[in-house]
């Protein structure tokens, strides 16, 4: 991913109220920062990002989901576009589960770090304009997620179950 953004532009803060899961700051730091860089291309191109990822576990996941969404099941992940007026400033919250990451990883056969990589790349992508509440859309977002994760080295994460089924 080549990026057009000063790095300098994006800031990201990672906050882990679970500790179970292994997640290499750096290494999430670029990647978030080459998807904003990427897909944040309806922003002015001096556009600002603060972004911050609280990884934590299914009870405050869903104490969030409720109070949100009215939903009191354990999600994935949540995000939040806390962007005000101010011109070329877009913050960023999102909330990832890492306990579910490690269910998840578990039982579909790859590292809990993956798992969780995808989480926050949803959620980005959500932020910064993508949506998958029509089937094709939703197509069209999975495809870019496991596309993002092969390029940082986590490999097929979302469609792995379809690709497997095809070989």
């Amino acid at each position: 991913m080549t990026s057009s953004r000063q790095e300098q532009d994006i800031v990201i803060r990672i906050i882990k109220n679970f500790k179970d899961v292994n997640l290499p700051p750096l290494k999430i730091k670029k990647m978030a920062k080459a998807i904003c860089s990427r897909f944040g291309r309806h922003e002015p191109a001096d556009s600002k990002y603060e972004i911050s990822i609280a990884i934590v576990n299914d009870n405050e996941i869903r104490k969030l989901n409720k109070e949100f969404l009215n939903s009191k099941a354990a999600t994935d992940c949540l995000s939040f576009d806390l962007s005000g007026d101010e011109k070329g400033l877009k913050i960023f919250d999102l909330v990832v589960n890492g306990e579910m990451a490690v269910r998840q990883a578990n039982l579909r056969g790859h590292s809990s770090e993956a798992e969780l990589a995808l989480y926050i790349t949803h959620g980005l992508l959500h932020n910064l304009g993508f949506d998958d509440s029509a089937e094709n859309q939703a197509r069209k977002m999975h495809e870019t997620e496991d596309e993002i994760l092969q390029e940082f080295g986590y490999g097929m994460v979302y469609n792995k179950d379809i690709e497997s089924k095809e070989h």
